[in-house]
């Protein structure tokens, strides 16, 4: 799908652009930066959150490929490219990394072309797709990535905006395409450390975004897990899943659960 720019709205407030905001992106404007504001006054910890989540990308990213082998990513949801894409890390260890992009959005579209760099070797690709159409997003993908061969299905931050339970099936519809030796890669808000202000970011976003978004316990998120075999240490705050070793003491924890999970 060409990007088309009349699909991009500057005055009303953005979801991934907000996003980018919070992690110190330009990509934004000024609609989404007074509302990116709002909802950090209502929660000061939502950009934690959101670059707490960014670190486990990376983390578990140079897991899968150091330690597990994996060579090809299928990151679902991706939003606006900012430091550290998936190819980018992929790639620095293994340049022969596959990676396909995916999401629905048309600001993300239009900045394709950032997250369609990749090292000679290997390959990216982006493809227009939603989480709900699991089989639209594995039909493309199959031009890029080798469903005989691993595949690391990343979905960080994305399920929450699937408010209701198909999204067990939605996920469960992309892992079981996986063959055996996947991994899934997975995150997203809870309300363990701070309820009352993540409910009112919730209600703020949702008051405010084109997006809507729901907050999951760390038990229902594990049931994304169910049948696969889920990594030390768990569905943990994602600042500590496999921190970098050598800190004098453990990472702050985040309202953000999530863990990594091999295909048996």
């Amino acid at each position: 799908m060409p990007y088309d720019a009349s699909l991009v709205n500057s005055s009303v407030p953005h979801s991934a652009r907000i996003w980018n905001y919070w992690l110190g992106g330009k990509d934004c404007y000024a609609v989404d930066r007074e509302v990116g504001d709002r909802i950090r006054a209502a929660n000061p910890g939502i950009v934690d959150i959101a670059r707490a989540q960014r670190g486990f990308l990376a983390r578990a990213v140079e897991y899968l490929v150091r330690e597990a082998g994996v060579r090809q990513f299928l990151d679902v949801g991706t939003g606006l490219p900012t430091a550290d894409n998936t190819h980018e890390v992929a790639q620095r260890l293994a340049p022969e990394s596959r990676i396909v992009y995916v999401d629905h959005d048309p600001i993300v579209l239009s900045h394709a072309e950032a997250l369609l760099t990749s090292a000679p070797e290997g390959a990216t690709g982006y493809i227009d797709a939603d989480l709900r159409d699991p089989d639209a997003i594995l039909e493309q993908a199959a031009a890029t990535l080798d469903f005989t061969r691993p595949v690391a299905l990343l979905l960080l931050g994305i399920t929450a905006h699937v408010t209701d339970d198909s999204v067990y099936a939605l996920v469960g519809r992309l892992v079981d395409a996986l063959p055996s030796g996947s991994y899934l890669v997975l995150c997203d808000d809870t309300e363990v450390l701070d309820p009352e202000r993540m409910r009112e970011m919730i209600q703020q976003w949702n008051e405010a975004s084109d997006n809507p978004r729901v907050n999951r316990s760390p038990e229902q998120l594990a049931r994304f897990f169910d049948g696969l075999e889920l990594l030390e240490p768990g569905v943990v705050s994602v600042p500590r899943w496999r921190p970098v070793p050598g800190a004098p003491r453990p990472p702050a924890e985040v309202d953000d659960f999530g863990g990594v999970a091999r295909k048996p």
